[in-house]
């Protein structure tokens, strides 16, 4: 027996059902999903998506998000008909056969409402023995809603929740990056000890496994040189470098605000390293701010007082000379200083960090990173190590990968 999970707010298209339960017949481990076409809320028109398909994926904030096919992945197929292995899938639209959906343990009991639940399913599918596919013969048109339907517990953060039990049960040590996040803050998640019974159980791989093997395209934090909040020493020691945290906000320059130490917009990450763009913002306690999805590319970049919980303020600086948050790099072409999504070829988002002087350098410019006297905006001018307001502290710097890299470069 086979179950189809489908929202209310979908319209099957002609023959979708057929495709997906072929491949099921074929192998009852295999979850399959249709390609999701748009239907307007308004009108109710209905939008046939032709375009090249794409696969599931997340971020470390266990959002999901869409990526276009790896390579790695056209490899395995003859033409473009054939299904597609995705890491995650979006939820709400799939198929999956009964014994196999009891045999994963069904939906986890604990989660409240929604959100999380299709990372979860994604998880255990692939790391309990199952496949997860894209099939592009099948298409189901869904409503996609200006906002949630749903009436959310007050002074509860529903999808926090789950979210955290998601990455208790199915994560390994990779949890404390989404932990990290979130500020470290892990309030009450329920009791997880069958769900961690089940996975024992089943003899499921780790999360490791699955990142090395079924998403090896994922950005990993730990290969960070350094990370957390980027704080300007400038003006009083209190700004940070912040992002957008919302879709709409890609293309728009970085800003500086508060550093606020709660994660979130402030966190950063910044890599081992030697079209149109987002802005980041920072916060006014000069500490960088972070866009938490491809959809804050192209704004830019603020400045916030620095909170210290994470989110917005949360950046990394990569082996590459990147500084990033998750898939969206900071990025420089003579405008404003905005979030894009990485592209890995250095460019117009190399930066240099001189852990000595506290500079950050732009490779292709060669300008450093500053702040304007009012702390509200970021500036690329000519590097001078006599100005405060050019000098930034990641909050967590790793001077043995950075020594490492530096030799790799020479």
């Amino acid at each position: 027996m086979t179950w189809s999970f489908f929202k209310l707010s979908t319209k099957n298209y002609a023959r979708w059902l057929e495709p997906l339960l072929d491949r099921i017949a074929r192998n009852p481990t295999t979850v399959v999903c249709p390609v999701i076409d748009s239907i307007d809320d308004k009108t109710f028109r209905y939008r046939f998506h032709n375009e090249p398909i794409s696969v599931g994926g997340f971020s470390w904030k266990l959002v999901f998000n869409w990526h276009v096919v790896p390579d790695r992945e056209k490899k395995r197929h003859k033409n473009a008909a054939e299904p597609v292995w995705s890491p995650t899938m979006a939820g709400g639209l799939f198929a999956i056969d009964k014994k196999f959906f009891e045999r994963l343990g069904t939906y986890d009991s604990g989660f409240d409402i929604w959100g999380g639940e299709n990372l979860e399913l994604s998880f255990k599918t692939w790391m309990c023995g199952g496949t997860l596919e894209i099939v592009p013969c099948s298409h189901v048109g869904h409503i996609f809603r200006k906002r949630s339907p749903y009436k959310w517990r007050t002074g509860v953060n529903v999808l926090k929740k789950n979210s955290i039990r998601l990455a208790e049960v199915w994560m390994d040590d990779y949890a404390k990056y989404y932990y990290e996040r979130i500020g470290n803050d892990l309030g009450d998640y329920g009791d997880i000890t069958s769900r961690k019974e089940l996975r024992r159980k089943l003899k499921c791989k780790s999360f490791q496994w699955y990142l090395e093997n079924i998403y090896p395209e994922l950005f990993i934090p730990g290969d960070a040189v350094a990370s957390g909040e980027v704080r300007n020493l400038g003006y009083g020691n209190k700004t940070c470098l912040d992002s957008p945290a919302r879709k709409t906000d890609l293309n728009k320059p970085a800003g500086l605000y508060p550093c606020h130490k709660m994660g979130g917009n402030q966190v950063g990450i910044l890599p081992l390293v030697s079209a149109k763009r987002p802005v980041l913002q920072f916060c006014t306690q000069d500490c960088r701010g972070r866009a938490d999805s491809k959809g804050d590319a192209n704004k830019p970049v603020n400045l916030w007082q620095c909170h210290q919980q994470g989110g917005n303020q949360y950046w990394m600086l990569s082996k590459i000379g990147e500084i990033r948050r998750d898939e969206s790099c900071l990025d420089y072409a003579g405008s404003d200083v905005i979030l894009y999504p990485c592209h890995g070829s250095k460019g117009n988002q190399y930066w240099n960090y001189d852990h000595k002087t506290k500079q950050l350098r732009h490779g292709s410019s060669r300008k450093c990173l500053t702040i304007n006297s009012a702390k509200d905006k970021l500036l690329m001018e000519e590097c001078d190590l006599m100005l405060p307001r050019q000098m930034w502290q990641f909050e967590n710097y790793n001077a043995t990968l950075a020594t490492e890299d530096s030799h790799m470069r020479h």
